[in-house]
């Protein structure tokens, strides 16, 4: 009997997301054979072993390694027919069995996946007070894009980013769903985002910039600093809790 991937199905719930949305997202973000079927087929545990276009498009849409949302193996491209994830792609991938450990390249490369620290400030008019907040984050880069996403038990509201790289800048958005039971009490804010990143590649600095109640533009520093190139589980389980 199947295995239930209860990961990914809590993955799905927290987004708020049903099956078909899922499924939309992942076309969406070039997944083209993705379904519903699809989804429900990884969520039973029936295909255990995505093939490489599928584990990378639900990394994009999820923010998060292959190995968080339940799976192990990522399955080479076969001939047509047969796949075992109801798919009809071929995809021409070198060797038998990719094994989905994504783990950053030196920083040298250019690319900045991995578990980073992300600390910012922010003015409380309410309190008249400026306030710090961290999170652990993993970011994922999919050629010049990061997707930036807070591990759950690092803090108690959660964050995202999307941010587009262009040299050593990185520009996006960013969107934090504050901590229910907090003084914000569930509320959810938005804005825009700049880093600079620094040579080394384990660090990057900037702004971000957002409304506030009253409908006034915010302003305040951001930085993300490199805590771990991978983000393999025993790496992701080792940040899942509160910044220090």
């Amino acid at each position: 009997m199947s295995t239930p991937n209860t990961a990914l199905r809590a993955a799905r719930n927290a987004r708020l997301m049903s099956q078909d949305d899922l499924a939309r997202a992942l076309r969406d973000a070039g997944c083209v054979s993705a379904t519903k079927r699809l989804v429900q087929r990884w969520e039973s545990g029936t295909t255990t072993h995505p093939r490489p276009t599928h584990a990378r498009a639900l990394e994009r849409v999820m923010g998060l390694p292959i190995e968080t949302l339940g799976f192990g193996t990522v399955m080479a491209g076969r001939a047509l027919g047969g796949e075992d994830d109801g798919s009809h792609e071929v995809e021409s991938e070198i060797g038998a069995v990719a094994a989905v450990h994504v783990r950053g390249l030196p920083r040298g490369t250019g690319s900045y996946s991995g578990i980073w620290v992300s600390r910012y400030e922010y003015y409380s008019s309410g309190r008249e007070a400026t306030f710090k907040a961290a999170h652990y984050v993993v970011i994922l880069q999919h050629d010049d894009r990061l997707t930036v996403r807070s591990l759950p038990g690092s803090a108690p509201s959660s964050l995202q980013m999307d941010l587009s790289l262009e040299g050593n800048v990185a520009t996006g958005t960013w969107h934090e769903h504050t901590a229910p039971e907090g003084y914000y009490r569930g509320a959810h804010y938005h804005g825009a985002i700049q880093l600079l990143i620094e040579l080394t590649g384990r660090r990057m600095a900037g702004k971000w910039v957002g409304f506030g109640k009253g409908f006034n533009v915010n302003v305040g520093p951001w930085e993300l600093v490199l805590q771990d190139p991978s983000t393999s589980k025993s790496a992701v389980d080792a940040y899942n809790r509160p910044v220090e």
